[in-house]
């Protein structure tokens, strides 16, 4: 019972169900979009834009000043990591941003190894 058209419901994102800000999609793989994945738009990014969703947007906004992370990213929005992951694989599918892998743990040091190399950097120099 609305009394005049001020009265009617505003859809906002937070009445929209995830499902539909992410269109459907699946949750890309897991080595995708790590939480500390650092993410950017392309220089020409957001005036070449096509139609997106107010979330995704929203991301590409977010993140055309500089590089931030995935988690970054949710926090900022207040998404689910899940759902930034999505727009975020989105976004990379239609050319709008670039990512930046983590780089690797390093792996395990060969301590006997960089002894010898240490011994054999004191005897060519003298320390």
């Amino acid at each position: 019972m609305h009394d005049g058209p001020d009265d009617e419901l505003e859809l906002t994102a937070p009445l929209v169900p995830l499902f539909v800000i992410t269109g459907g999609r699946e949750l890309p793989a897991d080595h995708e979009y790590e939480h500390t994945t650092l993410v950017t738009a392309h220089e020409d990014a957001p005036g070449t834009a096509p139609v997106l969703s107010p979330e995704a947007r929203r991301v590409l906004d977010l993140v055309a000043d500089g590089f931030l992370s995935v988690a970054e990213v949710s926090g900022h929005t207040h998404l689910p990591i899940g759902i930034v992951r999505i727009l975020l694989a989105q976004l990379e599918e239609n050319g709008l941003i670039l990512v930046r892998k983590p780089v690797p743990r390093a792996e395990r040091v060969d301590r006997e190894l960089l002894s010898a190399v240490l011994d054999g950097l004191r005897t060519r120099f003298g320390a």
